[in-house]
C-alpha cells in the first residue's frame, strides 16, 4: 500500500438476505438504502431489482461515499445513486432528486466494521487512536472535544443515558479531574484507562469501557435523534405497500424502532372518547428477525442485531399535528 492509498477494512453485512427479502415488495420500484456503509445490502438489492427499478443510497461517512463512487468498489449500475447526508434528511435528498414516494427503505444502524477497525476513527477501545467517533468527519464535534469542554454533570448524563452505565458519575468525575490536571483525554487508550480505573465492578466478558464508548458515539453522532427523524421521514415517503426494514444493535435504538412501528400499527383505546372513530393504522408490522446461529458463528458482531420490518397500509397519514414522534411513550 502506498502512502497515498486509503486503507481497506473488511465488512460483513448483517442479515443480508433477510433484510433485502423483507424490504423488497416491488422489483420495479424505487428504494432507499439509508445507511450504505460498504454497500452489502445495496449490491444485493440491485441484483433483485427490475431494469426499471431504482436505488438511492445515503450515508454521512465520506469513506462510505468514496467506496460507492471511486476505485474498484464503486457501484457502476445506472439505477444507483448516492447522497452524502444523514438519513434523517432523506426527504430533502429525495425531493432534490424529484422523488416523492418510494417502495422501500432500509436502515442498518450502528457502526460498520471499517469504522470500528480503523484506529484513526476512534470508535473502538481495542485500537489506539484519536478519540474522534464522528461518522461524518467533515463536520461536528469529536468525542475528545466534547470531553474537553463539558462539565461533570453533562458527561455523567451522556454516559448514563446513552451507555446505561451505572458508574457514569464516577467516570465523569475521573475525566474532569484528569482534564483539570492538564491532561484531558485525547485518545482511545487514554479514555479506556480512565474508565477502567473508575469502574469498580466488571461484567464478565465485557471490557469496562464498552458502555462509555457506546454512549459517547451515540451522543457525538446524535444517533437516537437521527433515528427518530429518519423513521418519521420514512413514513412520509413510503407508498402504500412500501416496506420499512430496520436493523438495530442495542436496546436503546431497538426500543425506538419497536415503539414507532407499534404506535402506527396497533389500535389504541382512548377511554375518554368512547365513540371516537378508530385511529387510521398506517403501518402493518411484519415481524422481528434475529441472526441465525450460523451467522453469529461466522460473524460474532451480528449477535445483537435485530431486524424489524413493517409495511405501509392504504390508510392516509393523519394531519401533522396529530402525529406522535417515533419512540414516544
Amino acid at each position: 500500500m502506498t502512502a497515498a492509498a486509503t486503507p481497506s477494512f473488511a465488512h460483513t453485512t448483517v442479515l443480508l438476505n433477510e433484510t433485502v427479502d423483507g424490504v423488497l415488495n416491488d422489483p420495479a420500484g424505487i428504494y432507499v438504502d439509508g445507511t450504505f456503509g460498504r454497500g452489502g445490502h445495496s449490491r444485493l438489492l440491485l441484483t433483485r431489482l427490475a431494469p426499471e427499478g431504482r436505488l438511492i443510497a445515503i450515508d454521512r461517512d465520506p469513506e462510505a461515499i468514496a467506496a460507492a463512487t471511486t476505485g474498484e468498489t464503486r457501484v457502476t449500475d445506472p439505477r444507483f445513486s448516492i447522497c452524502h447526508s444523514a438519513f434523517a434528511d432523506m426527504q430533502a435528498q429525495l425531493d432534490s432528486l424529484g422523488v416523492q414516494q418510494v417502495q422501500g427503505i432500509l436502515l442498518d444502524l450502528g457502526v460498520s466494521s471499517p469504522q470500528i477497525d480503523n484506529p484513526a476513527r476512534g470508535f473502538s477501545f481495542r485500537f489506539e487512536g484519536p478519540l474522534d467517533m464522528r461518522m461524518d468527519t467533515t463536520r461536528g464535534e469529536s468525542a475528545a472535544d466534547f470531553l474537553a469542554r463539558a462539565d461533570e454533570r453533562s458527561i455523567t448524563e451522556v454516559i448514563r443515558n446513552y451507555g446505561e452505565e451505572r458508574f457514569a458519575s464516577q467516570i465523569a468525575k475521573a475525566l474532569v479531574a484528569r482534564r483539570e490536571s492538564g491532561s484531558p483525554v485525547r485518545s482511545t487508550a487514554e479514555l479506556s484507562k480512565v474508565v477502567a480505573g473508575a469502574v469498580k465492578t466488571r461484567e464478565p466478558g465485557q471490557d469496562p469501557a464498552t458502555r462509555t464508548f457506546q454512549a459517547l458515539r451515540i451522543f457525538v453522532n446524535a444517533e437516537l435523534e437521527e433515528l427518530e427523524q429518519g423513521l418519521n421521514a420514512a413514513l412520509q415517503l413510503l407508498a402504500p405497500g412500501g416496506r420499512l426494514a430496520v436493523i438495530s444493535f442495542h436496546s436503546l435504538e431497538d426500543r425506538i424502532v419497536k415503539n414507532f412501528i407499534a404506535t402506527h400499527s396497533k389500535d389504541v383505546v382512548d377511554r375518554r372518547a368512547m365513540f371516537a372513530p378508530p385511529k387510521a393504522l398506517v403501518l402493518k408490522a411484519l415481524g422481528r428477525i434475529k441472526p441465525s446461529e450460523a451467522e453469529v458463528r461466522a460473524n460474532p458482531r451480528s449477535r445483537s442485531a435485530v431486524l424489524r420490518v413493517a409495511e405501509r397500509t392504504e390508510a392516509p397519514l393523519p394531519p401533522v399535528h396529530e402525529r406522535r414522534r417515533g419512540g414516544e411513550r
